[in-house]
C-alpha cells in the first residue's frame, strides 16, 4: 500500500494522523476537509514546517456536500486506505440540533461508503467510532453488536457504525472500527477539558468542575493512538472493533488535580463547581486485550509525561493561543 486518504485532515486527530504518516511511512497522503486548513498552531503537520510536505496534498471538500467531487477524487487518486475522522463531535451542542450530528456522522458515511462498496483499489476503510456508542460502560471488550447511547452524539455514531456493518455483511465492505478513550495531546481543540484548564490557569481564571468532576474517563495521548491506526493498516481484520485504552480511569477532578500541581497552583483556589445537572455518562472503561494480542499494541506514553507536551505547546505558543476563543463554535 502506497497511498492513504484522510477525511476530517483538520481535525484534531485527523491533522496527526497526517503528520504521524509523514514522520513514519512512506504513504503518500490526501487529506480531505471541509474547512480551509487551520493556522498552523493547530494543525500538528503544519506546526514548525516552513513549507507543505510534498508527498502530501490537502482538498477543501465537505462530506455532506461534496460526496461526487470526493468519489470522483479517490477513483483518480485510489487509495488503499481511507480513515474516515470527518464527525460533528461535542456532545453538550448535539441535543440542540441533533439532525446535524445525524446528517454528518450517519447520512455522510451512508453516502460515501455506499459510493466506495464496489471500489477495487480500496482494501481497508477505518471508521474511527466511539466507546459513547456503548453508554456508560465497565470493562468493556472489543465488541460490533451493543448499543446502548445516551446523547444524540453517541446515537448518530451508533447509526452510522451500524450501517457500515451491513455493508460489510452484505458486500465484504473492508470496514474496521476504532474506538478511542479520552484523546489528548498538543493542537486539540482548546474548549477541550486538559488545553482549556491549562489555559485558564495560566489566564488566572477559573476552572467549571461540572458537578464536581465525579466523572471516570481515561486518558490516552494521540500519538499511541496513531500507531494503533498504523498497525491496523497491517494486521487489522475487516469487520472488527480495535479499542485504544491505558486501562487506568481517573475522575475529571483528579485530572486537572494533577494538571495544578504541574503548573504549580493551589487546586482549591483554581476550580469552582458546577453543580448544573450532569448529562455525561458516568464512566467509559474499554478492554483493549484482543487489541494488544492481535496488533501487537500498547500504550507508551503516560498522562504526565503527556500532559508536559501539551503544556509546553501551549507556553511556546502562548502570544497566538491566549488570543484564540476556548468555546465551542457549532458548524453546520
Amino acid at each position: 500500500m502506497n497511498k492513504i486518504a484522510i477525511i476530517g485532515s483538520n481535525s484534531f486527530s485527523g491533522s496527526h494522523c497526517v503528520n504521524y504518516f509523514l514522520n513514519n511511512s512512506d504513504f503518500k497522503i490526501i487529506g480531505i476537509s471541509r474547512s480551509r486548513e487551520y493556522p498552523p498552531v493547530l494543525l500538528s503537520y503544519l506546526y514548525r514546517r516552513t513549507k507543505r510536505p510534498a508527498k502530501f496534498r490537502f482538498y477543501q471538500l465537505d462530506l455532506n456536500k461534496d460526496i461526487a467531487r470526493i468519489l470522483n477524487l479517490f477513483d483518480r487518486e485510489r487509495p488503499e486506505v481511507i480513515i474516515n475522522f470527518a464527525a460533528q463531535g461535542f456532545v453538550p451542542a448535539s441535543w440542540n440540533s441533533p439532525e446535524d450530528w445525524f446528517q454528518t456522522n450517519c447520512l455522510g458515511i451512508l453516502n460515501l461508503t455506499n459510493g466506495l462498496r464496489e471500489k477495487d483499489y480500496l482494501k481497508k476503510y477505518i471508521q474511527i467510532s466511539t466507546p459513547e456508542v456503548y453508554g456508560s460502560c465497565v470493562n468493556m471488550k472489543e465488541n460490533t453488536n451493543y448499543f446502548n447511547p445516551s446523547t444524540p452524539y453517541a446515537a448518530s455514531k451508533a447509526a452510522g457504525d451500524l450501517f457500515l456493518l451491513t455493508l460489510h455483511k452484505k458486500f465484504d465492505f473492508p470496514v474496521l472500527f476504532t474506538r478511542s478513550v479520552n484523546v489528548f495531546g498538543p493542537h486539540q481543540q482548546l474548549f477541550r477539558i486538559i488545553p482549556k484548564s491549562i489555559i485558564l490557569i495560566k489566564k488566572g481564571q477559573k476552572i467549571s468542575l461540572h458537578q464536581g468532576g465525579v466523572a471516570s474517563r481515561s486518558f490516552i495521548h494521540i500519538t499511541d493512538v496513531m500507531r494503533g491506526i498504523h498497525k491496523i493498516i497491517s494486521k487489522g481484520r475487516a469487520g472488527k472493533v480495535y479499542h485504544f485504552s491505558t486501562g487506568q480511569n481517573m475522575t475529571i477532578r483528579d485530572l486537572v488535580f494533577l494538571i495544578c500541581r504541574k503548573m504549580s497552583v493551589d487546586f482549591d483556589g483554581a476550580v469552582e463547581i458546577d453543580k448544573s445537572r450532569s448529562e455525561q455518562d458516568a464512566t467509559y472503561e474499554l478492554n483493549f486485550a484482543k487489541t494488544s494480542k492481535e496488533l501487537d499494541w500498547k500504550p507508551k506514553i503516560k498522562l504526565a509525561s503527556g500532559l508536559d507536551t501539551v503544556i509546553s505547546w501551549i507556553n511556546e505558543s502562548w502570544p497566538t493561543i491566549k488570543k484564540l476563543s476556548l468555546e465551542y463554535a457549532h458548524k453546520k
